[in-house]
């Protein structure tokens, strides 16, 4: 699927877009990471990937990219994308909407899996699910439909978006020239996307114990 090979192939891709477009690559980077974080429909697009490649770029001089004017565009995509996200998830619960075409579009399965996450956690999520593919992009979208408070958010908001763009700016821009991330970036990718997942995984699975042992103990009592 181009989808599938443009994730697995990032790098490829990228060098296409840089070729093609110069200066405008910021703007399309920028739209990519938006869109992930900021449309609850669209969790499937690149975003850790996505920035890692763009920063090993940024590394090599020959194609021109700032990593300073990277990390900047990718923050500044990341949040706005989630305030808008959470405007969506407020919208969504309103008298008429939450039932409507609307929630159709939405995935159920990462749904419930980012509100049992949210509701574990708290606030923190905000920042926690930033690292998290899919999570990340329900999270805001959730916050809003809960009514949180506004600037409860803006500030988690805020927090994860420097921190997750930050942490794989730096990885990107100093490892991701190295001979063996090179002729190994579409595992490097999935690698990427399995540690990520990790957590999520951790959750399900003391849920799943947690409700095996509950049930035990009622059977014992009977």
């Amino acid at each position: 699927m181009p989808l599938i090979d443009f994730i697995l192939h990032i790098d490829d891709h990228l060098v296409t877009i840089v070729n093609t477009f110069g200066g405008w690559t910021y703007l399309i980077i920028f739209a990519i990471i938006f869109i992930e974080t900021g449309l609850v429909v669209f969790p499937f697009l690149p975003g850790d990937s996505l920035i890692f490649a763009a920063a090993a770029m940024a590394a090599n001089p020959k194609y021109g990219l700032n990593i300073w004017l990277l990390y900047l565009t990718a923050a500044a995509a990341a949040v706005i994308g989630d305030s808008a996200n959470y405007e969506i998830g407020r919208w969504s619960v309103n008298s008429g909407v939450k039932h409507s075409w609307f929630n159709k579009l939405i995935n159920e399965k990462n749904r419930v899996a980012a509100e049992k996450f949210f509701e574990r956690h708290g606030s923190i999520t905000i920042v926690i699910g930033r690292f998290i593919p899919f999570i990340r992009t329900f999270v805001p979208f959730i916050s809003g439909g809960s009514k949180m408070h506004y600037k409860t958010f803006a500030l988690y908001n805020l927090l994860g978006g420097l921190l997750w763009t930050g942490l794989f700016s730096g990885i990107g821009y100093f490892f991701g020239n190295f001979p063996v991330v090179k002729e190994h970036f579409s595992l490097i990718v999935l690698a990427i996307i399995l540690v990520s997942v990790v957590p999520v995984l951790v959750v399900a699975l003391k849920k799943k114990l947690s409700i095996k042992r509950e049930r035990q103990f009622q059977e014992s009592d009977i």
